[in-house]
């Protein structure tokens, strides 16, 4: 079975022309803490480049891929901090 990181780097690639992506679990830095749902899969950074966000202002890219994530934002995922670079 594919874990939560697996599967949010499949949605983000199937959501966008990536060119580049990193989805990192970061949830061992939060043990314990609010938002820790003791899974070891609910705080998660993205760095993520793809092409239609090279003309979108930040704004329009995190509402873009928290739009993608949706479902995972409205259940196990408790933290998303997003990295967006330009598309090489």
């Amino acid at each position: 079975m594919a874990g939560l990181a697996d599967q949010i780097e499949q949605k983000l690639r199937k959501a966008f022309e990536v060119t580049s992506l990193e989805v990192i679990n970061e949830s061992h830095k939060h043990s314990g803490h609010a938002g820790d749902n003791g899974t070891g899969e609910s705080h998660f950074r993205i760095r993520i480049q793809a092409k239609e966000f090279d003309t979108q202002s930040r704004v329009q890219q995190h509402r873009a891929i928290n739009k993608a994530l949706s479902e995972e934002l409205a259940g196990p995922v408790h933290a998303l901090a997003i990295d967006v670079g330009k598309s090489l």
